[in-house]
């Protein structure tokens, strides 16, 4: 599919501002909307929108067809009747400039329940929410149960709870329905009002004339109600635990490489029902966004899988993926896919053939290319094509200026990499290490808008110029990523002038 040319950002909603600990789909994330209008940007990109387990990543969700309760705005519940102004009056002492979920989820959890109870309590019949109950059954009944039974066993993965609800016994099923119905209705409300809420965002952004770009992690998390639900889709032993699990080899950012521990795919399952989990699950997501970014594409072609129990990625072996029969299959019900492909790590020729065969537009990150990676050329931008979506970093990357600034930040970079990659930039740009100390941002934001590439995208801690401190993501870590949030009044108009600018000259 060819996307036409233009210019993005992303940011995650949690990283909006807002008063109450983390960012919500209310009237910020509207105002951004104008801002992005403003500055003639035309996407939004946004990380996966599911609810965050394990490390508060949403990259390890609950759920890969669920919103993100988190997300969910006080205001808007406020106006909607479902909270008074005296629940919101007391905050905790939320930080300013980062989101710290030990506060946020306790105590949003504590008005999302008191707006459940509020919406149950009245006596008017809501045919909007059972309309959207009776739609989205298929995986909502699963995911509000699974969560219920993990609240009432203190946030136990599901692998260790009473072996009849973890093998999905039916009369344990039908127990834990009747014992917890309060509580799997209160979830089922939470996703009502997330979805709902987000629709408002989205037909905002489409009245503004800006695409919203999703994000679709390639795994499952164990700990989730889809593993819990369908459990003869993964590669578990008998009590539920996994026994291959999924990673990369040493890359850019670790030598040990990256060990994320997701139960791998039994593709052969998969295949044998025409792949309906994935269907479903695409087909989802292109209910909620214009594009989808489609996270670790070359795990299609060829996985990592690493037995479960290693201590690091190092041990593992690639494995064949079902390859472009998915995408087939996904394009003969679906249509053609609004797909761009993260074709970044260890990426083969038959990697990039099934990319080129279904029209999928590949990444490029700028940030990359004056590193020893053998990649590195492709993504300095003389050697872009129209059919690209190029970055100056991605979620994962160090900001412009902590990069500049970084030294030695990854493992698999000596000193001696790091002054290459320095001086190789400064000569590709021709600029001194004076003008990158003064605004690298900005110098690679120009390079990138300037490309051929038809769709570039910017973090915004990258329009902003912020250091390490605003990084989202550091692989291969735990604690502490995920949480950097918009200080208030952050969105400058000096900034958004200047991205206007470079739309209008740029001609995107």
């Amino acid at each position: 599919m060819i996307f036409p040319r233009s210019a993005g950002i992303l940011l995650h909603p949690t990283s909006l501002p807002g008063a109450y600990g983390i960012g919500e789909l209310g009237a910020e994330a509207l105002r951004f909307c104008s801002y992005l209008h403003d500055a003639g940007i035309k996407i939004w990109q946004v990380l996966p929108l599911n609810p965050t387990g394990y490390g508060d990543s949403p990259y390890q969700s609950l759920s890969a067809f669920a919103g993100n309760p988190l997300l969910i705005s006080v205001e808007m519940l406020v106006e909607e009747g479902w909270l008074d102004q005296e629940d919101v009056r007391l905050l905790p002492e939320f930080p300013s400039d980062r989101v710290d979920f030990s506060k946020v989820i306790p105590w949003k959890f504590s008005l999302l329940r008191k707006a459940a109870s509020r919406f149950f309590a009245t006596s008017e019949v809501k045919a909007d929410f059972e309309k959207f109950v009776q739609e989205n059954r298929a995986w909502l009944d699963d995911y509000a149960l699974f969560m219920a039974a993990k609240d009432a066993h203190q946030g136990k993965v599901w692998a260790e709870w009473e072996p009849d609800l973890a093998a999905r016994d039916h009369s344990a099923i039908a127990k834990w329905r009747e014992k917890l119905s309060p509580e799997i209705a209160a979830y089922k409300f939470w996703q009502f009002e997330f979805f709902r809420q987000w629709n408002v965002v989205r037909e905002n952004c489409a009245r503004l004339g800006i695409r919203i770009m999703g994000d679709i992690p390639i795994y499952a998390a164990h700990d989730s109600a889809d593993v819990w639900a369908h459990p003869e889709m993964f590669w578990l032993d008998e009590k539920g635990s996994p026994l291959k699990v999924s990673g990369v080899p040493p890359d850019y950012f670790s030598a040990t490489g990256q060990l994320w521990g997701n139960p791998l795919y039994r593709w052969d399952v998969m295949e044998r029902d025409g792949y309906c989990w994935w269907i479903e699950r695409v087909r989802a997501s292109l209910k909620m966004f214009d594009m989808v970014r489609l996270d670790h594409f070359r795990g299609f072609e060829a996985y990592w899988e690493i037995p479960a129990g290693e201590p690091t990625a190092m041990h593992g072996k690639w494995i064949k993926g079902p390859g472009a029969e998915l995408f087939k299959v996904l394009t003969d019900r679906l249509g053609p896919l609004p797909i761009v492909a993260e074709n970044l790590g260890v990426i083969t020729p038959e990697v990039e053939a099934i990319r080129k065969n279904f029209g999928y537009p590949g990444m490029a990150i700028l940030q990359f290319a004056f590193s020893t990676d053998p990649q590195a050329p492709t993504f300095r931008p003389h050697n872009y094509e129209p059919q690209l979506v190029a970055y100056t970093g991605g979620h994962d990357n160090d900001t412009m200026f902590g990069w500049w600034r970084s030294g030695v930040a990854q493992s698999t970079r000596t000193q001696a990499d790091v002054r290459k990659e320095y001086a190789d930039a400064q000569n590709y740009f021709g600029v001194s290490a004076a003008q990158f100390d003064e605004e690298v941002n900005w110098i690679f934001i120009r390079e990138v808008m300037k490309s051929v590439a038809n769709t570039v995208l910017f973090p915004m801690q990258d329009v902003l110029g912020l250091g390490s401190e605003a990084r989202m993501n550091t692989p291969g870590t735990l604690g502490g990523n995920w949480t950097w949030k918009l200080c208030p009044d952050s969105l400058r108009e000096a900034d958004e002038c200047r991205l206007k600018l470079f739309t209008e000259i740029y001609d995107r």
